[in-house]
């Protein structure tokens, strides 16, 4: 399986690279106010690509924060309910008289 993994990943990466090999063309991506940015084109799409990255890790920040803070939670309720409250008597109490 390890090796199936690392062929997966060795054409991955061969096939990135020649990508990346045949898009070298410089492109002017223009902002408002006459402002350009001249780069190749696999530069602008790997700053584009991370910045996506970055924003969907930026947006599931708040959600893992309050899963992991629910979870705390409730692993504390479980604590408290598989305590035991009172040692339990094997015999029972002894008749007086």
């Amino acid at each position: 399986m390890r090796i199936l993994t690392w062929a997966i990943r060795i054409a991955l990466f061969v096939f990135l690279v020649a990508f990346a090999a045949k898009n070298t063309d410089p492109v002017r991506l223009r902002f408002y106010f006459d402002l350009a940015w001249e780069a190749p084109l696999v530069a602008l799409l790997l700053v584009f690509f991370a910045a996506g990255v970055a924003l969907g890790v930026t947006a599931m920040v708040g959600t893992y924060l309050a899963q992991r803070r629910e979870v705390a939670r409730l692993e504390k309720r479980i604590l408290v309910v598989q305590e035991p409250k009172a040692p339990i008597a094997s015999q029972p109490p002894a008749a007086e008289g």
